[in-house]
């Protein structure tokens, strides 16, 4: 995978790993609660099917899979708490598409597709793809299972009532059999890519134009959507991006990460380290998760098997856990690999893209999202940027709802989005909300 950055910035981002990667590996999550699962946790050997099962029968395809990629298998209605409010139709879908860590194994990937109520327009409703910010790696953790919180579904509903139809996958190995590789760009890109084939060839009456939005992981997920589209995908339409509480991950970023976490108060964002160190046990075959994290950590780090991304959080409360009482020692021999799993192929984006950034972000720090686009802007990508004063990582999503959708709205219609890379004179920062 290409790498943005320079070989010097890499030994230097290798060794700055070396010391923070369990704080920073992991920083971004949509705090989002789920049931307490009831299925037993896995072993630490079971890395290749960490978190499968719970669900129902429908995500798994036991016929003759197809090679090609974008392929709908089957579809059934939602239930209510799965729907949409406003929706007249909330579908659950499976579909064919590649596996995004080796780039050739087809897979089976599940989603859902929601849309509006009324008469479609003569090209179909407009069809935006929604990328999902962390919620665990089981399979009942999945979205299309679990249904949206309450955030999700006011800023999900509100593009509903404005006319466009909402495609959402769960991602690689979430829902479907296979361990979701958390935070890894190419098997998210590749998930979406391949919903957005299946649900357009499926008679579906959504248009061709398409418009990428996301949040947190699913912020990156709709960015690595629109970089693997080039070599993927190039047929598809895209039109443009939206993204808050992106995670971009930089030496400099790992730095603002490590700022914001304590090392020696209970943490609740432990969670998404132990949710990284689960894509460090996938593909690398010599991690052992008994070597970097303590006996009084090691069943909440074995827990991601079978806990969802707010119970994690709670739990970790209980059991007092500190970042200095979770650790052994930093895995940082297996950490380049995953480090460049996370990694965006480029930054050169022929659509706009719209970052939506919380001055109060924790999971996500400013300072993080602001060398994306530093260096998206560098890339030649036209960058529309806003700060949210006061705003957090997941308040940022609806605030930004009322810039956003003005962005869309002239994407979709193909008209010019200069962006604001350049600060207007006298300024050294984008304008405040």
């Amino acid at each position: 995978m290409a790498r943005c950055s320079s070989p010097a910035v890499w030994m230097l981002t290798r060794r700055i790993l070396a010391s923070v990667a369990a704080v920073g590996l992991a920083a971004c999550g949509t705090g989002e609660r789920h049931a307490d699962p009831l299925t037993p946790h896995a072993s630490v050997d079971d890395r290749h099917t960490l978190g499968d099962g719970g669900v129902s029968a429908f995500y798994r395809y036991d016929g003759v899979s197809p090679q090609t990629p974008g392929l709908l298998l089957r579809q059934e209605a939602l239930s209510p708490h799965q729907a949409l409010p406003g929706a007249s139709r909330s579908l659950r879908l499976l579909y064919t598409s590649t596996n995004g860590l080796d780039g050739k194994t087809g897979l089976t990937v599940s989603g859902t597709l929601h849309l509006p109520s009324g008469a479609p327009p003569e090209s179909g409703w407009p069809l935006l793809v929604w990328s999902h910010g962390t919620v665990g790696i089981a399979d009942i953790c999945a979205p299309s299972w679990t249904g949206y919180v309450p955030f999700h579904v006011t800023h999900l509903t509100e593009w509903l009532a404005q006319g466009y139809a909402i495609a959402a996958s769960d991602y690689q190995g979430l829902g479907t059999p296979g361990t979701h590789p958390y935070l890894a760009t190419r098997p998210a890109a590749y998930s979406n890519l391949d919903l957005i084939r299946a649900v357009q060839a499926a008679a579906f009456p959504v248009s061709q134009a398409v418009i990428l939005a996301g949040q947190s992981q699913g912020a990156g997920a709709a960015i690595a959507t629109a970089a693997y589209a080039r070599t993927y995908a190039p047929d598809l339409d895209l039109r443009g991006v939206v993204a808050t509480g992106v995670p971009f991950f930089t030496p400099q970023a790992l730095i603002a990460v490590q700022e914001a976490r304590p090392r020696d108060r209970v943490d609740p964002m432990l969670g998404y380290n132990f949710l990284a160190l689960s894509l460090l046990a996938l593909i690398d075959p010599e991690f052992r998760l008994e070597d970097y994290v303590s006996a009084e950590a090691l069943p909440l780090a074995r827990g991601v098997a079978s806990i969802c991304n707010r119970d994690m959080r709670a739990r970790i409360e209980e059991a007092g856990l500190t970042y200095e009482a979770s650790f052994r020692q930093s895995p940082s021999g297996p950490l380049e690999t995953a480090f460049e799993q996370m990694q965006f192929p480029t930054l050169s984006l022929n659509v706009p893209v719209f970052v939506g950034m919380g001055s109060g972000d924790r999971d996500t720090p400013l300072r993080m999202q602001a060398e994306l686009v530093r260096q998206a802007c560098a890339a030649g990508t036209r960058v529309e940027r806003h700060i949210y004063d006061g705003y957090d990582h997941l308040s940022t999503l609806n605030r930004s709802q009322a810039e956003s959708s003005p962005f869309i709205a002239r994407a979709f219609s193909g008209a010019a989005i200069p962006g604001n890379c350049a600060p207007p004179p006298g300024r050294s920062a984008p304008e405040s909300h």
